[in-house]
């Protein structure tokens, strides 16, 4: 029984990204619902929650999502309550992308579970991987921040501006950097770190 592309690249296996005809038809449908939704009039919610239905797998009660938006497939990507992303937020998943709830994303933020092997015959080929990637509750990414294949993040985390994480990071961290890495933990400090002092 032969398998196709797509189940390739849901088992995380090399699959043909580029000339596969299915994929490449899906692909299609989807940038041009993210065309669509990027149209829109930012007054337009209505629309726009219509729209984002049919390119997002799961949307729950209350989330935003900014024009410009870019996506692959759409399916693959599922958002948790109070999910919010800031201008040009780029999600490429041809493997699953799950964010928790209260997940916050600042402007020109990138999430790729797409990678290319280092063969380069395979490469030239059209081959790509894909693996998934998961996001806990209460997670803020800085701008620029470039989420890379296979990782995890977990809840209560602060990933500062301009990061590339490429490998996972547990909760209740701050963590900054190229490579990304943890910073320190949160401490009660943070909690009042912008409160006006008291007289």
């Amino acid at each position: 029984m032969s398998i196709t592309e797509k189940e390739k690249a849901q088992k995380g296996w090399l699959y043909d990204a580029n000339y596969n005809q299915e994929l490449l038809k899906e692909k299609e449908k989807c940038q041009d619902l993210c065309h669509d939704f990027n149209q829109l009039k930012p007054s337009d919610t209505k629309k726009k929650r219509e729209v984002l239905a049919e390119i997002l797998e799961k949307t729950p009660e209350n989330f935003v999502v900014t024009a410009p938006f870019y996506c692959d497939f759409g399916y693959n990507i599922e958002i948790g309550e109070g999910f919010f992303s800031n201008y040009n937020c780029t999600i490429l998943d041809g493997a699953k992308v799950t964010f928790g709830k209260n997940v916050f994303i600042a402007p020109n933020c990138c999430f790729s579970t797409a990678g290319h092997p280092l063969d380069s015959e395979q490469r030239n080929a059209g081959l790509e991987f894909a693996y998934p990637i998961t996001v806990g509750n209460n997670v803020w990414f800085g701008a620029g921040v470039t989420v890379l294949p296979g990782v995890t993040i977990g809840d209560d985390v602060v990933i500062g501006a301009g990061s590339i994480v490429n490998k996972d990071i547990p909760s209740g961290v701050i963590a900054v950097g190229n490579p990304c890495r943890v910073l320190r933990e949160f401490t009660e400090e943070d909690k009042r770190k912008y409160h006006k002092s008291e007289a």
